[in-house]
């Protein structure tokens, strides 16, 4: 395997993804933006140069670039500034990053499955960020040699105890872990670049 950043993680879908990966073989760095347990990284994507130090952080806990990101941290609600800068331009300044490094990466972004569905028709900043995400990564696969692909779950698990309505999935809403399975097959599939795998319970169709 080799070396992964996942951003976010340290909790529910982040922490799932980091959790599978290392399993998998992988050696993973987790980031959060406060000190919560299991961070390796500690590090503020909704600030200027926050990607930039995270990298620079990653890749002198690991002696080398990153083989590998997945951008799953994530602003749901709030400053729609601070949104935009870990939504959208610390992920794309991450991939850019691995690119300066010249070396064959892969990345995988965490969007929602929202975007699929309604595309252009993105009702809020959050899902406009999503959008943005997923508009750039014709761009980002054609111009580096980073493989960037993206998983869109749909609304995932609550946690145990936690009681929300249910959601209209054929197959029933998907686990963290049914996001980070998704995940490590997108690490390891190394002739896939540009594609988007919904993990939505059969929400979006063809």
């Amino acid at each position: 395997m080799g070396t992964v950043l996942v951003t976010g993680g340290t909790k529910r879908v982040g922490k799932a993804i980091a959790d599978r990966l290392e399993r998998g073989g992988w050696r993973v760095v987790r980031s959060s933006h406060r000190a919560d347990a299991g961070a390796d990284v500690v590090a503020d994507l909704s600030r200027s140069g926050g990607a930039d130090g995270l990298f620079k952080a990653a890749t002198d806990l690991l002696g080398a670039p990153p083989d590998a990101i997945v951008n799953n941290a994530a602003l749901f609600t709030g400053d729609g500034a601070e949104m935009e800068m870990v939504n959208l331009v610390s992920p794309l300044r991450l991939v850019e990053l691995m690119a300066e490094c010249g070396t064959r990466g892969a990345v995988v972004n965490i969007l929602d499955c929202r975007v699929l569905r309604e595309g252009f028709a993105a009702k809020d900043a959050y899902e406009r960020t999503k959008l943005g995400l997923l508009r750039s990564m014709k761009c980002q696969t054609s111009s580096s040699r980073v493989r960037v692909n993206a998983v869109a779950p749909g609304p995932v698990l609550a946690p145990e105890g936690v009681h929300e309505k249910a959601g209209s999935c054929p197959f029933g809403r998907p686990s963290p872990e049914a996001v980070a399975e998704a995940v490590a097959f997108l690490l390891s599939a190394q002739y896939t670049s540009g594609c988007v795998v919904p993990v939505d319970g059969g929400q979006s169709t063809l």
